[in-house]
């Protein structure tokens, strides 16, 4: 480990840093019932929340094994692009997301990135709509690899910004953020707020699980002492 390397902090984005629940959920029923099928209850679809799509989908689709996941796919996208578009569209940043996230970019010694199984157009539109784009030195979506938990983002971001793995911390809502930093080699804070219960994310391996993101600067200094 380089002490003069950077200490990078990676974002997942739904759950974590938004809540896109309605949006997702909405998204979702509107894609099962254009395909004709009966839509899966919220819960369901919340489980699969960081998954890539096409793997996300290919989960809610166990009692339909035989049918094509990439109809749903496209369908799920076209739902998601129009509410996106409509005046009801809301993802609205979690509590104190913009201030830690503000205080941690000015931070020397500190480099931010996301990582998510959005789009890459879906993760530009969040930061856009929040005007945050600029705070973040890498960016890594479903798009750039395969699905978490699958480590591929986490080390990919860590190589783009010349970091270390042990002095990267992936911060998420899901027990497939928490999987994806121990397959890379990186510790994880979980957090309270999103689609899966803290007591999964400890068992997943996180540090910690904060209840509050104004917590979190003070947790990435004592981690990298």
């Amino acid at each position: 480990m380089t002490l003069s390397a950077p200490k990078l902090v990676l974002f997942d984005c739904d759950g974590t840093l938004v809540d896109s629940q309605v949006m997702i959920v909405s998204a979702m029923t509107r894609a099962f019932e254009t395909s004709g099928l009966a839509p899966p209850p919220r819960e369901a679809v919340l489980s699969i929340v960081g998954l890539s799509l096409p793997i996300a989908i290919a989960r809610l689709l166990t009692a339909h094994p035989d049918l094509p996941v990439d109809p749903l796919v496209e369908a799920y996208k076209a739902a998601f692009f129009e509410l996106r578009q409509s005046l009801d569209h809301q993802e609205p940043l979690f509590p104190f997301a913009r201030e830690t996230i503000e205080e941690l970019a000015a931070r020397p010694d500190v480099l931010l990135g996301v990582v998510t199984g959005k789009s890459r157009r879906g993760l530009t539109a969040i930061l856009a709509l929040h005007g945050l784009a600029d705070h973040f030195a890498v960016l890594r979506t479903a798009d750039d690899a395969p699905s978490k938990p699958d480590p591929t983002m986490v080390l990919d971001a860590v190589a783009a910004v010349g970091g270390e793995v042990e002095r990267t911390v992936v911060v998420g809502d899901t027990t497939f953020d928490i999987e994806m930093a121990r397959a890379a080699g990186s510790p994880s804070i979980g957090v309270s707020w999103g689609y899966h219960p803290p007591e999964a994310l400890t068992a997943a391996g996180a540090r910690t699980v904060i209840d509050d993101f104004r917590v979190l600067p003070g947790l990435v200094t004592d981690l990298f002492a």
